[in-house]
């Protein structure tokens, strides 16, 4: 696997030696590694088309951990976080969780259960995007829908025979199956199952 291929983790905590030895624990096990002494550096140096996690701590000189996720928020950046905390911050990283964190491990920590957890959130991500990139997909597709195909494929999906569907509309059946055609190929579903799980059984495409 290239550098460039390889998952890009940042890393966000003020202690040098903690944030060091982080860094050569995940180059070790063959993520790329972008480490920062604090949130504003980390706000300077970040890109948005890049990285798949951030290992944050949850104090830190300056803006603390739970500022810089709220920020993150506030830009609307889908990052997984995982908060690394000390005993005394486990209330706030419960705090993060409830913000949206992926998860947070207390320091001190096994190395493998980190690992697991960066894994995990970098899986949930993709996912996520998958999905996303799925659902603009079918937006897109939706959108390339006429008027009447609109109505005669909101019928379709609610179960109605082309023979109801037509006297609804006021149209012959061989119109409804022409446009029921047409519905199908421009959404690209080989099955009336396809396409309900495709655009959802409530309310159609409205």
């Amino acid at each position: 696997m290239s550098a460039v291929e390889r998952p890009l983790v940042y890393v966000v905590d003020d202690d040098d030696a903690f944030r060091d030895s982080l860094r050569w624990l995940l180059e070790s096990s063959g993520y790329r590694v972008e480490a920062y002494e604090s949130a504003e550096r980390f706000l300077d140096g970040y890109r948005a088309d890049a990285g798949e996690c951030l290992v944050l701590d949850v104090r830190m000189h300056g803006k603390t951990g739970l500022e810089l996720q709220q920020e993150l928020r506030r830009r609307a950046v889908n990052l997984p976080v995982v908060f690394v905390t000390g005993h005394g911050d486990v209330p706030m990283a419960v705090h993060a969780l409830k913000n949206g964190a992926f998860d947070f491990i207390e320091k001190p920590f096994n190395d493998e259960a980190l690992l697991a957890l960066i894994a995990k959130a970098i899986e949930a991500r993709a996912a996520a995007q998958s999905e996303d990139a799925r659902r603009q997909s079918t937006a897109a597709k939706l959108a390339s829908l006429t008027a009447r195909e609109r109505e005669i494929m909101d019928r379709v999906i609610a179960g109605k025979r082309n023979k109801v569907i037509a006297d609804e509309l006021g149209i012959s059946v061989k119109t409804v199956e022409i446009h029921r055609g047409r519905v199908m190929e421009k959404m690209g579903a080989d099955s009336l199952a396809a396409l309900m799980h495709m655009v959802g059984t409530r309310g159609g495409a409205s």
